[in-house]
């Protein structure tokens, strides 16, 4: 919820009706730029995410995209793993791993994800850099915007909005390349032959990077993102977050660089708004934790060059803890404080799904087996008095390599398996193979019976699955 306070018409008669607005015209936000040690950490994390989505799609592995979800074929390949439809239990164990880290690292270090590596805040960074490049920093930009139309106003504005929307198409077509191959899309690009549904994620999603990195950028973090609303179930007095030292910087006032600020009766913090200009989201650090913060460090460069610039330490603005600002705690004290219940609980779930997930993926037998009873015809009697029942064994393969399978059925004396029992499929196929068993007249009583198929690849390990034989009465 929005902390601005709902305007209201000028103090009336008691009694007298007062028209209130409950939304407040939302000032535009210009970041100013800041240099120091969160911000090349911040831009490491630019480059590190964007060079493995940009860069990830265009890796091959084993004369294939080393990743590429093809939901055409049904078929997920991330490196020399091949997963299916079924297989949809990794999927849910890797959006639990990520949910418990979240959680984890939040109750540890506060909105870590947020200020360095979440999308959003990645590619505000990198139209922000655009923006600069083209329009000039923060006071270049304002006064920009406050001018009058001009050539130079016109050409700048849609420079910014023709490289804005080149960049947000070709993360539309590298989201694309995930799903489809890239080199095959980048084909159609180029042929001008591209598919609906193709042409419409690189729109859309091209659309949606343009619109929430170059227009939005802090009202999602602000308004559209949960994540804001629920961190606090998530924080206590021990999570590292983004804090001013109100002890040491009240009173705040502007002063001469030589003066003696205690003789004064001020505090350190100079009263300079720089950190609320570097803010992407436009808040006062010094005014308490707020959800609206990110944790991006951006004010605590810029108050430590200001720092050193009037020669007092560095810290006014720094990562610390709410108990630690009570206390007076140093980095060791802080430190001592992080093994805490929450915090082992989080590791240990994570720990355990982690591990589980791990070791599900390592025994997992390359290849799946599904039955179908042939419903046509439940049971027959065929030459020789045998009872016949045919069956249609669907085996995927989910190696890349093809491999032979050999057939079996057990579970009722007499039964054999009287089509090939043997079967060769390519790598990353699937194949239906109809089966058909036969047992002497006689061998069972009427009624069905339990038996299991058995499916063999050397070397890689076998499936059981079970089913019924129909005994005709």
């Amino acid at each position: 919820m929005s902390k601005t306070t709902p305007t209201q018409t000028p103090a009336a008669a008691a009694g007298d009706e007062v028209m209130v607005s409950l939304y407040q015209a939302q000032k535009k936000i210009y970041p100013r730029s800041v240099t120091g040690v969160f911000a090349r950490w911040r831009w490491f994390f630019v480059f590190a995410t964007q060079i493995f989505f940009y860069g990830m799609p265009w890796l091959q592995w084993g004369g294939r995209q080393a990743m590429l979800f093809d939901l055409e074929a049904r078929r997920f390949y991330i490196f020399g793993l091949v997963l299916y439809p079924q297989d949809v239990i990794y999927l849910s164990g890797i959006l639990i791993i990520s949910a418990l880290l979240l959680f984890l690292f939040t109750a540890v270090a506060g909105r870590q994800w947020c200020g360095y590596a979440c999308p959003q805040t990645v590619y505000t960074e990198i139209y922000l850099w655009f923006e600069r490049k083209l329009e000039g920093d923060r006071s270049a930009r304002m006064r920009l915007d406050a001018a009058p139309m001009s050539a130079n106003k016109l050409l700048r504005k849609s420079s910014k909005q023709v490289v804005w929307i080149l960049f947000g198409l070709w993360t539309g077509f590298t989201f694309v390349g995930y799903f489809t191959p890239i080199r095959e899309l980048a084909g159609h690009v180029l042929s001008w032959s591209l598919g609906p549904w193709e042409t419409f994620w690189i729109f859309f999603y091209g659309f949606a990077t343009y619109g929430n990195a170059g227009f939005m950028r802090e009202q999602v973090c602000k308004y559209m993102c949960p994540y804001a609303r629920f961190q606090s179930a998530m924080f206590d007095k021990d999570t590292l977050i983004v804090t001013y030292d109100a002890g040491r910087g009240e009173p705040r006032g502007a002063r001469s660089k030589r003066a003696d600020h205690k003789e004064l009766g001020l505090g350190d913090c100079v009263n300079c708004t720089l950190c609320v200009q570097v803010c992407p989201t436009g808040i006062d650090i010094r005014n308490g934790l707020q959800y609206e913060c990110i944790s991006c460090a951006a004010c605590i460069d810029v108050c430590d060059e200001v720092m050193d610039k009037v020669g007092y330490p560095r810290g006014l603005i720094r990562y610390s803890t709410e108990h630690a600002l009570e206390q007076g705690w140093g980095g060791r004290e802080i430190l001592r404080h992080v093994l805490r219940p929450r915090v082992l609980i989080y590791s240990a779930i994570l720990l355990a799904v982690t591990i589980a997930l791990i070791a599900s993926l390592f025994l997992r037998t390359p290849f799946r087996v599904d039955i179908v009873r042939d419903r046509a015809t439940l049971a027959r009697i065929v030459d020789g008095g045998q009872i016949e029942n045919v069956y249609r064994l669907q085996i995927m393969n989910a190696t890349e390599q093809p491999q032979t399978y050999t057939l079996a059925a057990e579970g009722l004396p007499g039964l054999q398996l009287v089509t090939e029992k043997s079967v060769t499929i390519d790598g990353a196929q699937s194949l239906w193979v109809p089966v058909r068993l036969q047992l002497p007249y006689g061998a069972a009583k009427p009624g069905s019976h339990e038996i299991r198929f058995s499916v063999q690849a050397s070397g890689i390990g076998d499936v059981r699955e079970k089913s019924i034989f129909m005994v005709p009465r």
